[in-house]
């Protein structure tokens, strides 16, 4: 009888031994396969995020902080393969239509936890702001500097090799350690016309929210926290005058990597191209 009890139990102990070596096993690390539990029935964190901080910390300066995530220290990159400096010789649409020649300010840091804040009302505001002289009627010439909360940023005329200008990219070429998430980025171009171009649109990508501005007329706005998709937003119908048509954008990001696509389509779709592109 006793020997019987001793199986029993030495069965007993060898299936508990068993069932918490699967636990062992399950998602999250932590018994009965629980998502990361913690105790008293907490949700832990989840692969990917931080752990909860003690009390008496700060909270880091990342996706779960109070700015937008600046990682590690790095070396400037190098500008070549998304960059060429722009020519005195005017520019034309590519194939598909994009807009590849812009002059674009150095970024200006603008600290956001998240791209979900970013509905129409905040980038409204954000954007009506004053950051520097004349911002929404300059014209600038490459080189030329404007100063932004005391800090010196420079305006580049440049030449994208892709049909998307990789902001990101652009950011991390110009100094060690540049502020490349959570960035507010101005972009200025100017179309040319030989004559009036009559009921196209204005179409737009970016990544993350966007405003743009045709002639001085708000003509089309990008909210909420996107990808940058090919004609994610299309403007009313407009006419590129004859001569000079200033085309201006504001590019908003928090946590990840900004970039924007614009092209003018017509009543079908297709890509208008009959026009120039300069800085002037």
């Amino acid at each position: 009888m006793k020997r019987n009890y001793l199986i029993s139990a030495m069965s007993l102990l060898l299936a508990f031994g068993l069932s918490i070596g699967a636990n062992a096993q399950m998602p999250g690390g932590m018994p009965g396969g629980m998502p990361g539990g913690m105790p008293g029935g907490m949700p832990g964190p989840q692969a990917g995020q931080q752990a909860p901080r003690p009390a008496g910390q700060g909270a880091p300066q990342g996706m779960g902080g109070f700015g937008a995530r600046q990682p590690a220290s790095f070396t400037k990159t190098d500008i070549t393969p998304y960059f060429a400096p722009a020519t005195a010789k005017p520019a034309t649409p590519d194939a598909e239509g994009f807009i590849r020649r812009w002059m674009l300010l150095e970024p200006i840091a603008k600290a956001n936890r998240s791209n979900t804040v970013f509905t129409d009302s905040y980038i409204r505001t954000e954007f009506a702001k004053t950051y520097f002289t004349n911002q929404m009627t300059i014209l600038p010439k490459d080189g030329d500097a404007v100063t932004v909360e005391g800090k010196e940023l420079k305006w580049h005329y440049l030449d994208s090799k892709l049909y998307n200008v990789k902001l990101f990219r652009f950011a991390t070429s110009l100094a060690d350690n540049a502020d490349r998430y959570g960035i507010l980025c101005f972009a200025v171009t100017v179309i040319n016309c030989d004559q009036d171009i009559e009921n196209v649109r204005i179409a737009v990508g970016s990544n993350s929210a966007s405003m743009w501005w045709l002639n001085g007329e708000e003509a089309v706005i990008l909210s909420g926290d996107r990808r940058m998709v090919a004609d994610d937003a299309t403007s009313k119908r407009v006419t590129l005058k004859k001569g000079k048509n200033v085309l201006r954008g504001i590019v908003i990001n928090g946590p990840g990597m900004s970039d924007f696509c614009v092209r003018v389509i017509d009543e079908q779709g297709q890509p208008v191209r009959n026009f120039t592109i300069t800085n002037e």
